[in-house]
């Protein structure tokens, strides 16, 4: 048995050296990817709301209060709304800029409007331009809407943009599918939602995974700057909470 070993061994040495200098010689160690954000870093965020009153902040009080270290906007069976209300912070017209903050609600639809306008001819407290939407059933829940103007410019899961001129935009590429993303969104209960605008491009993320992209082409028709507010909208009665609500401007 022992010389029938050696005489296997003496086999395949040479494929085994074969084997040994094919193998090509390693490089250097790539250097380790980035590391995720947690959902509640705040570094270079201010605090926009005080968590005790709406000091800074614009809206129709038979609507909006502060209670409990949030903002609260909701209406009733008794008191409905005849055309969409916002409240409006009244800090600055934010450009380059991130938003961070947490939202719940239990009905109906809403949004986080940015880069955006009054209309004062319309009603008192409305607003036009770019809305992170959010709805009850999560429908819409993360897509980029333009309040009063484009319409759909991202739906949840894609990369879009729109050029100048153009009544109808492109989809550059999937981030995920729409309902693969829907399985993050968690419904009557805390959401984190983190919205990035850097020059013409828009990065909506709730819950750490990025919701939907848009690469604003459209010069004319575009915002670089603009207010920030939260919207409630007509329909059955319904209550939004926003709370931790952070600002970090560029």
């Amino acid at each position: 048995m022992q010389s029938v070993k050696k005489t296997l061994l003496f086999l395949l040495l040479p494929t085994m050296s074969l084997l040994l200098v094919a193998q090509p010689p390693r490089g250097p160690r790539m250097p380790p990817g980035p590391e995720a954000v947690p959902l509640d870093d705040r570094t270079g965020f201010e605090s926009i709301f005080d968590g005790t009153s709406l000091t800074g902040w614009d809206g129709d009080s038979a609507f909006w209060r502060a209670e409990n270290g949030t903002i609260v906007g909701e209406t009733t069976a008794a008191n409905p709304l005849k055309q969409n209300t916002f409240l409006i912070w009244r800090g600055g017209e934010p450009g380059d800029f991130e938003l961070k903050l947490e939202y719940r609600m239990n009905s109906t639809n809403s949004g986080v409007q940015y880069r955006s306008v009054a209309l004062p001819e319309v009603g008192k407290y409305v607003l036009k331009g770019y809305q992170a939407d959010i709805d009850f059933q999560n429908v819409y829940s993360g897509q980029l809407y333009e309040e009063r103007g484009r319409g759909f410019l991202a739906l949840r899961g894609q990369m879009a943009t729109l050029a100048e001129g153009q009544t109808k935009g492109k989809i550059l590429g999937a981030v995920h599918s729409g309902d693969e993303l829907k399985g993050f969104l968690k419904i009557n209960d805390w959401n984190t939602m983190h919205i990035i605008a850097r020059g013409n491009l828009l990065t909506h993320i709730v819950n750490g995974h990025v919701m939907a992209v848009f690469l604003d082409e459209d010069a004319k028709n575009r915002s670089m700057k603009g207010l920030l507010g939260f919207q409630i909208h007509v329909g059955p009665p319904m209550k939004i909470e926003f709370r931790n609500i952070g600002l970090k401007k560029f």
